[in-house]
């Protein structure tokens, strides 16, 4: 590790000779001379260290080799027995979800438009009101015999199914027994290959990932990028000399696109900008900022926004997550990050600042959901909490804001939903990642019991943009890494597959037939896996995927309510200071109302989205009778809000527009209310379609004098 930090902090040195160039990006570029000699060179590595590589591995008897492959394509023969069994069984789901289609959303959706018709029609003024009315009449009543139709084809199939279902059941319990069998034999035979030794041994380690790292750059894009100066071409032969950088860049996947040249290029940059990136877990970020921007991430700026960079700059960010650690604004877990996890806080399109933006706002509206022991739902939980379901608003969307801030905004469906998990969860420095499935989008982030999708099917129903695709094969890397060292013998085996010039293929759900190697390294990772009795946990928020109100069950993050957080002040002036939380009514959380501690000491109430409306009141002494200005200090998250007022029971309630304050405190407008001496009572309201407020206190001013 010496080596390793000396020659980084030495990166200076290389910057002496001016501004790095671009490397290129056109394939089509010509090497110069001197890059003909680097690209032979790298080649010479290269084929050096695979020779070197294959004398070192033991040999490997062919029968065993063909035991072990006649195992394999036993396996995968039932694994597709299974498959064939699996769809079968869900022939018959789908057979009685299409029944109850016809009959409810079919034909009970056609009696309703009967109902409606007809009514239309004895309520029709006008002979063209009654034509339109016959129309849609007749129109719904076609669509009923459609839909009969419909269920009577749909319940023969029904039936034919589910006559054969004692059989299919059978069949599906003899292909998953059948699995189960093969795929022992095939761990059996895996051990018996003896390559155990091999794979648990760290010797090789260096000059596997050196061979890795040399085959995903190739020797001639090196070259490019070493020709381009002596500051090039010694940063590369530095990051080829320096082992255990080598093979944490390999063990964290690489860089994207293969383009190391540029990834040193980044690391070296991050160094210079910073005195503290050798501390602990900043080294592993510098890191995994430099291998995930190696290729540039478009950058998402507001529409309106014409001078903001196209593209995010890493150093940028590197100084904003060290700077936000420093501040202790991140997740706890953030320093216990590996690498790879890095990558997947990193790799947003969103800017520096909207991510400062994501954490202010959610301390100043939603702070439950940062303190909320439900490590599945800490942070995303805004997402069920405040993003409505729903593509109606999307055309309102702001140029001045940005994309995150319109969600917040507007709302939006499942994409829209999905992408501001993420982002939230970036912000926080937890990693995430997208996991689609057909029609859908949701996504899977890190807990402290493992990876979780949330807003979306369990895992097996979907994929993921990773190089691991399929999102059981994303999961099972998951939960090998988890294991630690264990985890190094799947990536060794890798690894030599590429040395002996195998396909690289990720996971056993992926659909391609490994090599011998990588077959070798996806059983060795299940076995691990299997090993550690690792959990996969079950999916959330399905049912809020694509609605607004779920039927989970809602942690609430309870707060103590002091006297102090209640008391009413009144100052020299005779302004009146009301907490939020001094409510007489009601005078706990409710789930439409929620206390919680606020950003700006004490407490806030938070009027929430969902769950019908509620009333809540203050009751307090004025100690004069007279006309009071009145504002509130709010955080609301979208526009077109406001609260209702009622002073003293009058029976009329006076407006206060709410200001869209985008997730940050503001004060209303003030508004002229008359108070009594003595005791008072404030009752405040909302109609109609609510999005979420949270108030941290009233201020009740004398008006000036007409």
């Amino acid at each position: 590790m010496r080596t390793l930090l000396v020659s980084l902090i030495s990166f200076a040195a290389l910057m002496d000779g001016g501004v790095a160039k671009e490397q290129p990006d056109d394939p089509a570029v010509a090497l110069t001379a001197e890059g003909e000699k680097l690209e032979a060179h790298y080649g010479e590595m290269l084929a050096s260290l695979k020779a070197e590589i294959l004398a070192s591995l033991p040999p490997v008897p062919d029968s065993k080799k063909e035991a072990y492959e006649e195992a394999r394509a036993a396996e995968l023969a039932a694994k597709t027995a299974l498959d064939g069994a699996r769809k079968r069984m869900d022939e018959i789901k789908t057979a009685k979800a299409l029944v109850a289609h016809a009959k409810g959303k079919w034909i009970g959706g056609a009696d309703r438009g009967i109902a409606a018709a007809k009514k239309k029609l004895a309520e029709a003024g006008t002979e063209a009101a009654r034509s339109e009315a016959r129309e849609e009449l007749a129109k719904w009543q076609q669509n009923r015999e459609d839909g009969v139709r419909a269920l009577e084809e749909r319940q023969a199939v029904l039936d034919g199914v589910e006559a054969r279902r004692p059989e299919t059941e059978k069949a599906l319990a003899k292909a998953e027994a059948a699995l189960a069998e093969a795929a022992a034999a095939s761990l059996q035979r895996l051990e018996a290959l003896g390559l155990e030794p091999l794979l648990s041994d760290p010797r090789l380690d260096a000059k596997l990932a050196r061979h890795a790292v040399l085959r995903e750059a190739t020797p001639r894009r090196l070259a490019l990028f070493s020709q381009q100066g002596g500051a090039q071409r010694e940063l590369i032969e530095t990051m080829l000399s320096a082992d255990e950088l080598l093979v944490e860049m390999a063990v964290a996947d690489g860089a994207n696109g293969g383009d190391y040249g540029r990834a040193m290029e980044i690391y070296r940059e991050i160094w210079k900008a910073s005195d503290k990136v050798a501390q602990g877990p900043l080294r592993r970020l510098a890191l995994a900022i430099s291998l995930e921007h190696a290729v540039p991430i478009r950058q998402r700026n507001a529409v309106a926004d014409r001078e903001a960079p196209e593209t995010v700059d890493p150093v940028a960010r590197y100084l904003h997550f060290e700077k936000a650690l420093i501040a202790g604004e991140l997740d706890p877990t953030f320093s216990d990050r590996t690498t790879w996890e890095y990558r997947m806080v990193v790799d947003g399109e969103e800017p520096d600042e909207i991510l400062a933006w994501g954490r202010e706002m959610l301390r100043n509206y939603r702070p439950d959901h940062i303190r909320t022991t439900d490590d599945r739902w800490r942070y995303v939980a805004v997402v069920r909490s405040d993003i409505r379901y729903g593509s109606q608003d999307n055309h309102y969307d702001k140029d001045e804001l940005q994309f995150f801030q319109n969600i917040l905004m507007n709302g939006g469906v499942c994409g829209r939903r999905a992408f501001f998990g993420r982002f939230i969860l970036r912000a926080f420095g937890v990693p995430t990642t997208a996991r689609p499935s057909r029609g859908h989008a949701a996504l899977a982030r890190w807990t402290p019991e493992g990876w979780v999708v949330c807003l979306g099917g369990g895992w097996g129903a979907g994929w993921t943009k990773t190089r691991y695709d399929r999102d059981l094969d994303f999961l099972a890397t998951t939960q090998a890494r988890a294991l630690g060292e264990p985890f190094m013998k799947v990536k060794r085996a890798q690894w030599i597959g590429g040395v002996m010039g195998e396909k690289p293929v990720f996971g056993l759900h992926s659909g391609k037939a490994p090599e011998f190697w990588y077959g070798v390294s996806l059983l060795t990772q299940k076995a691990a896996i299997r090993r550690g009795q690792a959990r996969t946990l079950a999916a959330v928020g399905e049912d809020i995927g694509e609605a607004n109100e779920t039927k989970e069950k809602v942690e609430r993050v309870e707060v103590a309510l002091e006297a102090g957080d209640r008391e009413v002040s009144i100052d020299a002036g005779g302004v009146i200071t009301i907490p939020a939380a001094a409510t007489r009514k009601p005078t706990a959380g409710t789930g439409k109302i929620l206390f919680m501690d606020s950003s700006l000491g004490g407490k806030q109430l938070h009027y929430a989205r969902n769950g019908g409306h509620q009333d809540f009141e203050y009751a307090f002494e004025a100690p004069a009778a007279g006309r009071y200005e009145l504002v509130a200090r709010v955080v609301t998250p979208s526009w077109r809000q406001s609260l209702l007022l009622e002073v003293n029971e009058a029976g009329e309630a006076i407006e206060i527009p709410l200001p869209h304050t985008v997730g940050m405190w503001e004060t209303t407008s003030p508004v002229t209310i008359e108070l009594k001496q003595g005791a008072n009572l404030l009752r405040f309201s909302r109609e109609g379609e609510v999005k979420g407020v949270t108030i941290r206190d009233f201020t009740l001013s004398p008006a000036p004098a007409r």
